[in-house]
């Protein structure tokens, strides 16, 4: 016999298994019962009393009596078409008649009666009932359990289709990762707003895909992989995406914590899978979110224990990026906000070659993030997407998203045809405030005492030269906070000791007019104070900022380290030189405070009668602000509403203001 290639292999049609043979069985068991009682005669059921007329009449050719008091009465066939209204050759062999009697005393006696009188000569035979059904059922029920048990057990771990799915127990070690072929990916860098030095920097690996052979020939190599970094929701995930759906090759999506896995060895299992389908693919992408679960650093568990299956993993993942086998095609984007845990061996070169950031959008990228969100929203013409991009610094894209979907749920409440401006700045407040809760108690000392304590804030903000441009100050309750006061900070790369010291001195403006208008001072002021404090902290044992600690810098990024990088001695220093600080701020703030007391107490009263205050309301009691910048004096021109004015109904001015709070955590209980 010849044989034959793989290709011209002739198929072999194997017949599927089918539960057809089992159905089958179980009728003909049903068959053999019906028809097992003497060729499948018939029967009919009787009462007592037609059961003895019949004996009386000589109908019974033979008497069964069985132990569960009932009986069979075989008929002669003389009589059958009496009894049955059948003929002979429609009723079988030994057509019977069933009754219930009292006992098989009580039939003995009355047959022995009819016996003498000659109306039964038939014969009597006692028999213990069979059940032929139940016993082959309670014989065959564990049997079947047994066999539905292993169908089920085998289906699930076929993964119910046999197609290697992940609740399979054999493939287990499979990659989890989900696919989206050459075309299914519809998301371009037109979907991603911003970000533009982030998209110029993955374009590159979009032009490697599409045209490997410019670069190659050249004695270039590919990239292998591209590590994006940034904080959460500035789109990381969107520009992995976004560059396979420009470069349209496939795209393998998984998460680091889908590597690991309680059972050894599963993890570098499924690293070596996806591996392994990447290459089939090439050219393609492999993305994996939150890295960091799978390629934290080792020997730096935090269980003070290896953790060997972990580290296995992150070794298979080394060794799959590194290059052993042929990747090429297969370009590795990783993303992850906790770069500095991060396995040096995974960051260097030859692995991760390029380290992408990806920010927090500036003013113009917001304004293109602002863009992209509000196309499926129907707005109307109040709507400002300048505005709303300088009221929102420090926003993310999901924040920005938040925003968007946020004020059309607010205008869908108020049932209005269209999102408005409104709409937009109480969805600001509602995001960064919390929610709105006009329904507190408050007496009136406290009420008061958060007035003076908000317009603390306000006056020292409005004489600071560094201090940020205030917006607003509010006492309506929001989340946990029982007032705060609004700013816009400014957006700058870097920042001065001066500059920080005016915030500081700020901050302490709450306490600082509890104390002097006051007498006493309350806990509203515990948010400022824990501000205050890690800002001193890290002025002075980050920043280098103090006079006796001047130019050093204890920052340890050891996550795991249980040693502080300084002395006691330089630990007791540390210590006073805070306490130094924001006792000079505090002074400086109260000094301050005792300068303007009479415009003080004005932005407090007008505060507990308007419950909310803005900029041009501090302005009219203080006059303009000696350090007002051209970007404040844009803002408080376009934030000027009717909403504002005096006589203005607080709940109105509550939606109508702009607002990026730079404290909105005051009077925290």
């Amino acid at each position: 016999m010849s044989e034959t290639s793989n290709n011209n292999k002739p198929k072999v049609n194997v017949p599927r298994p089918s539960l057809t043979w089992l159905y089958v069985l179980i009728a003909l068991v049903f068959i053999f019962l019906y028809f097992s009682s003497d060729g499948g005669s018939i029967s009919k059921e009787v009462t007592y009393s037609k059961f003895q007329e019949m004996i009386e009449k000589g109908y019974a050719s033979k008497i069964v009596a069985y132990d569960n008091n009932t009986a069979e009465m075989y008929v002669k066939p003389e009589h059958i078409v009496d009894v049955f209204q059948k003929d002979a050759s429609k009723v079988g062999r030994s057509p019977a008649v069933q009754v219930n009697i009292p006992s098989t005393e009580a039939l003995d006696k009355y047959l022995d009666e009819q016996a003498e009188k000659g109306n039964f000569t038939g014969e009597i035979k006692y028999d213990k009932k069979s059940d032929y059904f139940g016993a082959i059922f309670w014989n065959l029920l564990p049997i079947l359990f047994f066999i539905l048990l292993w169908l089920f057990l085998m289906r699930r771990m076929s993964g119910g289709s046999g197609n290697g799915a992940p609740g399979n127990v054999f493939n287990v070690g499979r990659s989890k990762a989900q696919l989206f072929e050459k075309g299914a990916n519809r998301i371009t860098f037109k979907d991603v707003a911003g970000q533009a030095a982030a998209k110029q920097e993955v374009q590159e690996i979009v032009d490697f895909l599409k045209q490997p052979q410019k670069y190659t020939e050249l004695g270039g190599k590919i990239p292998k992989g591209a590590l994006l970094i940034g904080p959460p929701g500035t789109g990381k995930t969107l520009l992995a995406k976004a560059v396979a759906g420009e470069a349209d090759v496939p795209f393998f999506s998984i998460s680091g914590s889908d590597f690991v896995e309680m059972f050894v060895g599963v993890g570098a299992s499924r690293v070596r899978d996806l591996f392994r389908q990447a290459k089939e693919k090439s050219p393609c992408i492999i993305f994996i979110d939150e890295i960091d679960a799978v390629g934290r650093a080792r020997g730096k568990n935090p269980s003070m224990g290896g953790n060997d299956e972990r580290e296995n993993t992150l070794n298979q993942l080394l060794t799959e990026m590194d290059g052993f086998g042929s990747n090429s095609g297969v370009i590795i984007l990783a993303a992850t906000n906790r770069v500095d845990i991060l396995d040096k061996a995974l960051l260097r070169a030859g692995r991760f070659d390029r380290q992408i950031y990806v920010d927090l959008p500036d003013l113009n990228e917001r304004k293109e993030v602002f863009g992209v969100h509000l196309r499926p929203l129907k707005l109307d013409n109040t709507v400002d997407v300048d505005l709303l991009a300088r009221q929102t610094p420090g926003f993310s894209g999901a924040d920005i998203a938040n925003v968007c979907n946020e004020a059309a749920l607010i205008a869908a409440r108020h049932q209005k045809a269209a999102v408005g401006k409104e709409d937009f700045l109480a969805a600001i407040d509602r995001i960064v405030g919390g929610l709105e809760k006009k329904t507190k108690v408050m007496t009136a000392a406290e009420k008061r005492a958060i007035a003076l304590h908000e317009a603390g804030h306000a006056t020292i903000s409005w004489f600071l030269e560094h201090a940020n441009p205030l917006i607003k100050v509010t006492i309506v309750p929001r989340g946990r906070a029982l007032g705060a006061a609004w700013y816009l900070p400014e957006e700058r790369q870097i920042t001065t000791k001066e500059q920080m010291l005016d915030e500081m001195c700020a901050t302490l403006g709450g306490r600082a007019a509890e104390e002097v208008f006051i007498g006493h001072i309350s806990t509203g002021a515990m948010n400022d104070l824990e501000r205050v404090t890690k800002q001193a902290y890290a002025m002075i044992a980050y920043a280098g900022m103090s006079d006796k600690l001047p130019n050093l810098c204890y920052y340890n990024n050891e996550e795991y380290s249980f040693n502080k990088p300084y002395s006691e001695h330089t630990a007791e220093l540390i210590d006073k030189e805070v306490q130094i600080m924001i006792n000079e701020q505090y002074s400086r703030a109260k000094a301050l405070l005792r300068e303007h007391q009479e415009g003080h107490n004005q932005l407090a009263q007008l505060l507990i009668e308007k419950e909310v205050i803005f900029a041009e309301d501090v302005e009219r009691i203080f006059g303009k602000r000696p350090w007002a910048s051209r970007s404040e004096e844009i803002m408080a021109e376009e934030t000027k509403t009717p909403a504002a004015l005096p006589g203005a109904q607080a709940d109105t001015e509550q939606k109508k203001l702009p607002e990026k709070p730079e404290d909105n955590g005051e009077n925290n209980h």
